[in-house]
């Protein structure tokens, strides 16, 4: 036998190995992806459900994928549904929580767990604003966007209004409590920003917003103070002075009226409720 046919044959037995190995990894490859195939829909459910109760999120939305994919219908799959959302909110994958919410929602409106749902897509509202809450105060404050929070509000509001006797009515109404006073932190904040810039009118009518939009809300002191300031700074002694007795009325401590500032970037930062953190009054 010639060398150069004992090469050829030496190629051709170490291409069929490597093909060989190639096959049996690619079937391994399919036999473990599909391994939830065809399996009945309760045994895939309690699959899942195991997964959620051992914290392992990614698996349990695999397997609840695919019961839904095979069993489009019926208690388990409405279930899994359920189940799959609040697997992705734990695991981060808010945009996929909300669409598997949607769908819940479009599909069962008169569902019994339907309160949960609504209660969920406000945790995810609350959830995908993280970074927003993070970071708001290192914006200027013409940028700052409150859509998502706003929805979350809405969510929870749903369940308040709409399932007052449902078990997440109360927990609802406690984080509508802290989004309003979020709201009314960001107007007051802009508030400021206008009466750093000299915009005296704007930040008087923005603390009007304040006690207007939130009454009774934990800033509605600072807004009387902004605006006893604003009229101030207007030359409207008759209206700051208006505020200052309401203000001494509500709240006799509160620094505004102390007056002690010894100049305007740092009576500004008093004045700021947020002054522990860092704000669009700071940034400049």
């Amino acid at each position: 036998m010639s060398r150069p046919f004992q090469r050829l044959v030496v190629l051709l037995l170490l291409a069929a190995v490597l093909t060989s190995a190639g096959c049996t990894r690619v079937k391994g490859w399919f036999k473990d992806s599909d391994a939830n195939e065809g399996v009945p829909v309760s045994e895939l459910y309690e699959k899942g459900h195991t997964e959620m109760e051992h914290g392992n999120w990614a698996t349990a939305i695999t397997v609840y994928k695919r019961l839904v994919a095979q069993y489009p219908y019926g208690e388990h799959t409405e279930q899994a549904l359920v189940e799959t959302a609040y697997a992705q909110y734990k695991s981060g994958r808010n945009e996929e929580a909300i669409s598997t919410i949607d769908r819940f929602i479009r599909t069962y409106p008169t569902h019994r767990n339907i309160a949960y749902l609504y209660y969920l897509r406000g945790l995810v509202n609350s959830d995908r604003d993280t970074i927003f809450l993070q970071q708001v105060w290192s914006l200027d404050a013409s940028r700052r966007d409150l859509s998502t929070p706003l929805q979350a509000y809405n969510d929870f509001r749903i369940v308040a209004e709409r399932y007052p006797n449902s078990r997440y009515a109360g927990d609802a109404r406690e984080r509508m409590l802290q989004l309003r006073d979020m709201f009314a932190r960001h107007d007051l904040d802009v508030g400021l920003y206008y009466l750093r810039r000299g915009a005296w009118v704007a930040a008087a009518n923005r603390a009007q917003h304040v006690l207007e939009t939130y009454p009774g809300s934990s800033l509605q002191d600072d807004a009387v103070a902004l605006m006893g300031e604003a009229y101030e700074r207007l030359g409207n002694e008759t209206l700051a002075a208006d505020a200052r007795r309401v203000l001494e009325k509500n709240n006799s401590a509160h620094p505004w009226l102390r007056g002690d500032w010894p100049d305007y970037p740092s009576r500004l930062r008093r004045l700021n409720p947020f002054a522990g953190e860092k704000s669009a009054l700071d940034s400049e």
